[in-house]
């Protein structure tokens, strides 16, 4: 089995797969500042909750946009899980293309959104990914990433919205019955995710519109894909682990680079929910 990990700023995704299925997820807090034994104890009891066994898992492969927190988690990996490890950047050599003018910049999530798109979708695609940061990603049908759209995340400008004033209370992020509010609560709730569901439309209609791409494929993933992804016109398709699908992908693919075999990816059905 394959360990994959999609570490970001605010929260870290785990998953396990096995011949290209995925078999299990856990989402744990990004917290560079726990030791390496600490984090094996909590992957080590993740697994074991789970009815997996270390002895089961085989590699690992990772995409991390913390650097602090990266080598912790190779070193927790190869002491603690007894693997090796994959770390994915702008440098790994993929069937991919970086075609912006700053490829080493470009994002380990992002890169990896880039593969799997390309293999799982083989169209153009417009990847959606609502994290801390919400990103959008234009990637051609052959897996060129020609660049895309960074703005700041649901909770960031939430959080931020609320911090910086006296009297707003912090409220859940979810769909609210009515869009007009009668309470100050329920007028949060209104402009976060409705401001949240317009901007995705607003950019995916202006980058199909620049990128000539008027039937791009819309594909939303992350933490916050199942929950705004349902309330947008644009988006075609809600899959939460399109880079956990990536980082098992990547990493067939390097494994039996050497061998001459192929990589089939598993033929996923379309889901819009």
């Amino acid at each position: 089995m394959i360990l994959t990990l999609d570490v970001g700023n605010t929260e870290t995704v785990i998953g396990l797969f096995e011949s290209g299925d995925l078999l299990d997820h856990w989402r744990i807090s990004t917290r560079p500042a726990q030791t390496v034994d600490e984090v094996g104890l909590l992957l080590r009891s993740l697994l074991r909750e789970s009815g997996f066994s270390t002895d089961q898992l085989r590699a690992a492969s990772i995409a991390s946009v913390v650097p602090p927190w990266t080598p912790v988690l190779v070193d927790m990996c190869e002491r603690h899980l007894g693997v090796s490890v994959a770390v994915i950047d702008a440098r790994t050599p993929l069937p991919i293309t970086l075609d912006v003018e700053e490829p080493l910049t470009v994002g380990a999530d992002r890169i990896v959104n880039t593969l799997a798109a390309a293999q799982l979708y083989r169209r153009d695609t417009i990847a959606v990914d609502l994290g801390t940061a919400t990103t959008f990603d234009c990637i051609t049908a052959d897996g060129v990433f020609v660049g895309g759209v960074i703005a700041p995340g649901i909770t960031t400008a939430a959080e931020t919205l609320v911090s910086r004033t006296a009297k707003l209370p912090r409220v859940d992020l979810e769909r609210p019955a009515t869009v007009i509010g009668r309470r100050t609560e329920i007028c949060l709730r209104s402009g976060i995710f409705y401001s949240a569901v317009d901007s995705i439309d607003g950019i995916v209609e202006r980058i199909r519109k620049e990128w000539q791409k008027p039937d791009a494929y819309v594909v939303a993933t992350g933490g916050l894909a199942t929950l705004v992804g349902p309330h947008s016109r644009t988006v075609e398709r809600i899959e939460p682990f399109l880079t956990l699908y990536g980082l098992d992908i990547t990493f067939r693919l390097l494994e039996q680079r050497s061998s001459g075999l192929r990589v089939t990816p598993v033929k996923r059905r379309s889901r819009r929910t």
